[in-house]
């Protein structure tokens, strides 16, 4: 699945492409994404100038002087420009045809992603009304942290993975910082000191910096054959390392299942 540093390369690889510029023609091939693509979204986007891309927690924002385009990934989708008249795949489901001649298309294998609009303030949505801070601003820290987990009996591995608490920390990126602020991943929210709640803070904007640094390198793929640039080139020091020794003390590494999600943890250096 496509994490925060993912969606922030995307945003980052195509607002050079798009910014600026109009709207010719909305191609939908299929209607049904996780919710139904609008009916008017043809309408509401032809002619429309792209004045703005950002990202909010896993969204993309495709802002026009109108309103805004929603746009997720999904499990398993991605954006790449085109050239217009490009020959569509089966699981290419929308293109945005611009005034350069290229198309902005969203590919979505399993369909689980989206394009919705929205004629009020981004924040306003549903979706994103209720989202945590972003993890790269000055609004999150560890104070914060630990002020939100007093009394909570849910690991804290769930607990940070929680949009509401803060957005963009998925599967891999929390597997990470916990090994990195030696954290174990069952330990329950309520049980965490400030000081460690501080190096968690510290250690969750260091692994998201650093893999969207990583990503930022490959951006020239958003113009390639499929549109996906080279995300995982930051070392993991336990995500899908399973079985294997740690790279700090060498013990085994040790796996176990939290919110349904595998967890890959160090018994001596996490407690």
């Amino acid at each position: 699945m496509p994490e925060l540093p993912e969606v922030e390369t995307t945003a980052r690889g195509i607002a050079p492409h798009v910014t600026g510029h109009t709207v010719q023609e909305v191609v939908v091939r299929h209607w049904q994404l996780r919710w139904p693509v609008p009916a008017n979204l043809p309408e509401l986007l032809k002619g429309g100038v792209i004045e703005q891309v950002r990202r909010r927690a896993k969204y993309l924002l495709l802002e026009f002087p109108h309103g805004t385009l929603i746009l997720h990934l999904g499990m398993s989708g991605s954006l790449q420009l085109v050239d217009t008249g490009t020959a569509a795949r089966k699981h290419d489901h929308l293109d945005l045809q611009l005034d350069t001649g290229k198309s902005l298309r969203l590919t979505d294998p399993r369909r689980f992603g989206a394009a919705l609009w929205t004629d009020e303030p981004a924040e306003q949505h549903p979706l994103l009304r209720a989202l945590g801070p972003e993890p790269l601003t000055e609004e999150f820290s560890g104070e914060r942290l630990f002020r939100s987990s007093r009394g909570r009996r849910v690991s804290v591995k769930t607990f940070i993975m929680d949009n509401k608490v803060v957005v963009g920390v998925g599967n891999i990126y929390a597997n990470e910082a916990l090994f990195l602020a030696g954290i174990r991943p069952g330990k329950a929210a309520g049980r965490i000191s400030r000081p460690q709640y501080d190096l968690l803070a510290e250690q969750i904007k260091h692994v998201l910096a650093k893999a969207i640094a990583a990503g930022g390198t490959t951006l020239r793929d958003f113009l390639g054959s499929d549109g996906k640039p080279g995300y995982f080139k930051q070392q993991l020091f336990v995500y899908g390392r399973s079985g294997e020794n740690c790279l700090q003390c060498e013990t085994p590494l040790k796996t176990r299942r939290l919110g349904q999600r595998a967890t890959v943890y160090c018994p001596t250096c996490q407690r």
